[in-house]
């Protein structure tokens, strides 16, 4: 990041604890006894819980991994303070200070989790003792505190990146708006395309709207299954909200303009529901792997809380992304052409458009390409690998019947969005001209959201028989 567009300071004063002379070497040599404590006692019970197996629980695996954030978060600030006392040097750069202040916060937060997962354990092991080897199983705590590690690592670095939003200069970019050029179409045959687009998008919504209808109201889809396609249901109508009703109006209108605000309000709300889409569909793999391949631990294993817990980290980590993109997009310039060949604010086309450095830009969309679609789409191949060999382990014409009806549906869906998405952004560039972006953008903006409501009602018997009773409710009242 170049500090000198951001801001003219380079450096901040830190008053520390005392301007006293005489209190300086006391002071020292009371935090320099507290430090070492801290650090020698943390490493201590770390050494120790490695090296005696019965120390080999849950707990104490949280609490190793508690002594090391308690060393590390005491290491960010009580290092430079003492050698702020010994030196009386007072100055810190403001590279160190961001550094300073992100690890403080990664720390800090990593400390709040963990008492919280430790907490939990305790619950368990309290209240579900005959559960306990099965709520917090190996798996479970490292999922524990991947998403510990996750979630403060991209607070942390969202504080960051805010505050050096505020300490740059004002945004010297002149642009207040974008032109979205569209989709290539004559203009001819604009109103047939109005047609289209408004008829699918009216049914993404409509059919979208219904799942959630009926998934609410028959008892017999309050299932783990079911409670994520609701979900996906409202994040399908969500996600082509986004974009085509902006890409309607355009074509009706002929105002292809759209604010600089507005834009990057589309792009965080189209990272947002792309990405929780990825999560959820990712979500109803892992249920159908444990319904198929752990049947008789289903219940344990996808309770409610399990549930509530994996669609809000959904949220919390897609929003985090979204926001992430969203910020560094905010920091950059756009001096002249504001011209996006799209239907919409793609995240991808705005960078081309920038006269700013966007290598930070692209390493983030790469390092979150890898965590929110090809980290998710390795899972869903991992979960269906092991539902294939489950099946093949007992060749049963009822068992591949089963596991078709069960997943038949869900592979449909992983198809159409991941099938766009690698098409889109994965294959070699060459491939990739601007009319093939935006079809390929349409397919999982439109196209996909549209589908989803007739693979789940066709080829699904139990929507079928919610719908059958729906129909029949309505037409006897």
């Amino acid at each position: 990041m170049d500090r000198i567009n951001q801001s003219s300071v380079t450096e901040f004063l830190l008053l520390g604890l005392s301007e006293s002379p005489a209190q300086q070497p006391f002071l020292f040599g009371i935090f320099l006894g507290m430090y070492l404590v801290t650090v020698l006692g943390n490493l201590l019970i770390i050494l120790a819980i490695s090296f005696d197996p019965h120390l080999h629980t849950p707990m104490y695996f949280f609490l190793a991994n508690l002594s090391f954030a308690d060393a590390c978060f005491s290491s960010t600030t009580i290092p430079k303070m003492l050698v702020n006392i010994q030196t009386q040097s007072q100055t810190i750069s403001y590279g160190g200070c961001l550094t300073q202040m992100q690890f403080f916060m990664i720390f800090g937060a990593l400390d709040d989790f963990l008492l919280g997962v430790m907490a939990y354990d305790r619950y368990v092991a309290i209240c579900k003792p005959l559960h306990y080897s099965t709520h917090m199983s190996l798996l479970v705590c490292v999922l524990f505190l991947m998403a510990c590690w996750v979630l403060t690592i991209l607070a942390a670095l969202l504080h960051t990146l805010l505050i050096t939003t505020l300490m740059r200069r004002e945004n010297q970019s002149s642009v207040s708006q974008f032109l979205l050029l569209g989709l290539p179409i004559p203009p001819g045959q604009k109103g047939l395309f109005f047609t289209l687009f408004l008829g699918m998008y009216l049914t993404t919504v409509l059919g979208n709207l219904l799942i959630i209808l009926l998934i609410r109201l028959d008892s017999h889809l309050h299932t783990p299954m079911y409670f994520f396609l609701s979900h996906l249901a409202f994040t399908d109508v969500c996600f082509s909200s986004v974009t085509v009703p902006k890409m309607l109006t355009n074509m009706q209108t002929q105002h292809l303009f759209i604010p600089y605000e507005g834009c990057i309000s589309q792009t965080y709300f189209f990272i947002l529901f792309a990405d929780l889409d990825s999560f959820l569909i990712t979500s109803m793999a892992y249920d159908r792997y444990v319904a198929i391949c752990h049947p008789l631990q289903y219940t344990t294993i996808m309770s409610q809380n399990v549930c509530v817990m994996l669609v809000a980290g959904s949220w919390v980590i897609a929003s985090a992304c979204a926001l992430l993109h969203t910020l560094l997009l905010a920091r950059l310039s756009f001096c002249a052409d504001h011209t996006v060949p799209h239907f919409f604010c793609d995240l991808a086309a705005l960078l081309k458009l920038s006269c700013s450095d966007t290598s930070l830009n692209q390493l983030v969309i790469f390092t979150a390409g890898l965590t929110a679609i090809m980290l998710p789409f390795l899972c869903i191949l991992v979960s269906y690998g092991h539902i294939g060999a489950t099946i093949l382990r007992v060749p049963s014409a009822k068992g591949i019947r089963k596991a078709l009806s069960t997943c038949g549906s869900h592979l449909s869906v992983v198809t159409l969005y991941y099938g766009a998405i690698i098409g889109l952004y994965f294959l070699p560039s060459s491939n990739n001209s601007n009319g093939n972006n935006i079809i390929a953008s349409l397919m999982y903006t439109v196209v996909t959201p549209m589908l989803n409501p007739f693979i789940y009602s066709l080829r699904n018997k139990d929507m079928k028989g919610a719908l059958r009773k729906f129909l029949h409710k309505k037409t006897s009242s």
